[in-house]
């Protein structure tokens, strides 16, 4: 099957189109003709070699599709059904057949969803549910700071944190140009990042940016505030916390890495990425996406690097 590898550590260019072998699934598995693929920043940690993965490596995190086989001991689903799920524990989505446990498989029959959305799905949207509602345990009235309010995952947690009953909604953005699109997402308000300081204070805030944002976002918390921390855009130097300070002020600081979290408790995961599903064919998820062609998988990684996305890029998949 065709299949974009990772051959060896480096600038997106490094993406080649190959021929690789047709996976097949194990027990508990599925393996799925994939129709579309999203494009994430976890990829692009894979691809620099941030993340230790055997090379060649198929990247690719969530798809939509098909079911094509069953593995031993997978009921419930059947061939031929349509899907979204998530590929993250072993990834590979970036390929024309993916393989993933059946309990990260989100069946699509009854929901009125076109594939390239349900493939923009499972990563962002299971994700925010997950943040909020699991992790930082989210109350009804409470108030959110979201950093990176207009990429693939800050325009879902706008929308899931009001879906979950958050008050005051407010995002930040590293441009002035992304302010506009950022607030079609479910935001009250949205701030240039370097003016987050004026926003007031939050019981809880989510940070994928690091750096600044990161230090910065521990002085807005409100006491038994909660801060999750879910990746470091920025790239900057890690940014120590003191737990001194934490016990008091009565502030909680907790990571969240959905890769680990999928592979330690898939069902878990799994009912995350089906409310999704449900909320977007509902239409109280929105998921703005746009696609382009798996062979341009480069192009979409150069993209996602530069900063300058809105929404969800995703990978139209052609069988040959």
């Amino acid at each position: 099957m065709k299949a974009i590898t990772i051959p060896e550590f480096g600038s997106a260019d490094v993406l080649r189109l190959d021929e690789v072998e047709l996976p097949e699934p194990g027990p508990g598995q599925v393996s799925i003709d994939v129709a579309y693929a999203g494009a994430n920043f976890a990829e692009i940690l894979y691809r620099q070699g941030v993340v230790d993965v055997p090379l060649p490596f198929v990247p690719g995190i969530e798809v939509s599709g098909r079911i094509r086989a069953l593995g031993p001991g997978v009921e419930g689903l059947r061939v031929g059904q349509p899907v979204a799920a998530l590929t993250i524990v072993d990834s590979g989505g970036y390929a024309e057949v993916a393989v993933t446990s059946a309990d990260l498989v989100a069946p699509l029959d009854g929901h009125d969803l076109e594939p390239g959305i349900a493939a923009a799905l499972p990563s962002n949207s299971t994700t925010a549910f997950l943040v909020l509602d699991r992790v930082a345990r989210i109350e009804p009235g409470e108030s959110v700071l979201v950093h990176a309010a207009a990429g693939g995952v800050g325009s879902q947690l706008g929308q899931a944190a009001r879906l979950l009953g958050a008050g005051r909604v407010v995002g930040t953005v590293g441009s002035p140009a992304k302010i506009e699109t950022a607030k079609a997402f479910g935001y009250d308000e949205v701030v240039l990042r370097e003016q987050v300081s004026e926003a007031g204070h939050f019981d809880v805030v989510v940070d994928m940016v690091g750096g600044p944002a990161r230090r910065g976002s521990l002085d807005l918390l409100a006491p038994m505030g909660r801060m999750v921390v879910m990746g470091n855009a920025s790239g900057a130097e890690d940014v120590g916390i003191s737990a001194n300070e934490l016990w008091f002020t009565n502030k909680t600081v907790s990571g969240f890495n959905l890769a680990a979290f999928s592979a330690a408790f898939p069902a878990e995961a799994g009912r995350a990425l089906r409310r999704a599903v449900a909320a977007a064919a509902g239409g109280e998820l929105r998921v703005r996406v746009e696609s382009l062609r798996l062979e341009q998988a480069a192009q979409a990684h150069h993209r996602i690097e530069s900063g300058h996305t809105t929404g969800k890029l995703v990978l139209e998949v052609e069988r040959s």
